[in-house]
């Protein structure tokens, strides 16, 4: 997917987060506030932090102070330019719920597009595509897989690529491969690379990948053709590419859209996220993260690819030292630089 191609970089939004925003269960959200580079986020809507700003609830340098609010109406009354509602929560169990339905409705009818990150695709909803043809605004799912006739196994023709190719891995899920690609691609091109991305998840998408997509939607035969199609892509425009990892390789559970990314994208170069002081692994207690070692070990045997540096939650110096490879986290000063350099290094 690409979000380039249906709105102008800069375009103004309000993001729904009702509910998660600053937290876990608002990443998408979280994500598209602090890095986004096609929306301009001009309010944010969630009650349970309503008469805050963005960088107080995240709590995070850079992050831009707007309101938060309790409803879109507050919203659309601060940021009355804003086109775009970003939906940046997708509660589990997939529904839509019931407290939203009215905002979703207030900021069609105020002319506002949708993006949406629900696991509901409210494009194949009649309710919905009425109520926008009467509003004259857009609906866009980012979750959507490509259209069947868009899928094919992969057949190696990454390999003729000129850029050099990243892809950013993980021990886990949820220890920041995300970030850890924005932040690689951000200071590549603070460097003066031609540096582009893709991602690999909704977030990234709507942060303002150069191509994406939700791959964990996308049939499993088909997830290295997808994603080598994506690369290629970028590749053609870019002279090194990063993309965002999912999961790990030795995960019991979602490691088939592991090694369908890696082996789609077929990197030259590998930088590992790690949280150094998780046991279990998150949602699944009874299975032990196999750690730094094991991931580094199973990367190289299914792709080749240089594990370049590693992108630690813990003090970077030590977990450099235990595992002999060049560290940094992400959220230090020069912290996406020292990363850079090691792969730079690598390449």
């Amino acid at each position: 997917m690409d979000l380039y191609s249906r709105f102008e970089q800069g375009s103004p939004a309000i993001v729904l987060a009702e509910g998660a925003f600053g937290t876990p269960s608002g990443k998408t959200a979280n994500g598209v506030v602090m890095h986004g580079e096609l929306f301009d986020v001009r309010a944010v809507v969630d009650s349970t932090s309503a008469g805050r700003t963005a960088d107080e609830v995240l709590d995070r340098e850079h992050v831009p102070a707007v309101p938060v609010v309790d409803s879109v109406e507050a919203a659309l009354e601060a940021a009355p330019e804003a086109g775009i509602l970003v939906v940046g929560v997708a509660p589990a169990g997939g529904e839509l719920p019931e407290p939203w339905i009215d905002d979703i409705r207030s900021a069609m009818r105020a002319g506002c597009d949708v993006v949406s990150g629900l696991h509901l695709f409210l494009s194949e909803h009649e309710e919905w595509t009425r109520l926008a043809a009467e509003c004259d605004v857009e609906l866009v799912d980012v979750r959507k897989p490509p259209a069947d006739a868009d899928l094919r196994v992969a057949d190696g023709r990454v390999d003729d690529v000129d850029a050099d190719v990243v892809v950013t891995m993980g021990t886990d899920c949820a220890v920041g491969k995300r970030t850890t690609t924005f932040e690689l691609y951000k200071a590549a091109r603070a460097a003066g690379l031609d540096a582009g991305w893709v991602a690999t998840g909704q977030t990234g998408i709507m942060v303002g990948a150069h191509r994406g997509v939700v791959v964990d939607r996308v049939p499993a035969d088909f997830i290295a053709g997808v994603v080598e199609d994506l690369v290629c892509d970028v590749a053609a425009d870019h002279d090194v590419v990063f993309v965002e990892g999912q999961a790990a390789l030795t995960h019991r559970a979602y490691s088939g859209v592991t090694i369908g990314i890696l082996h789609g994208a077929n990197p030259d170069a590998v930088v590992l996220a790690d949280d150094p002081g998780r046991d279990a692994r998150t949602h699944f207690e009874r299975f032990a993260v196999a750690g730094v070692e094991a991931e580094r070990r199973a990367i190289d045997a299914v792709s080749g690819a240089t594990v370049a540096a590693l992108s630690t939650w813990g003090d970077p110096g030590t977990e450099g030292s235990k595992y002999d490879l060049p560290a940094a986290d992400v959220f230090d000063d020069g912290g996406p630089e020292a990363l850079l350099e090691a792969v730079r290094d690598s390449l």
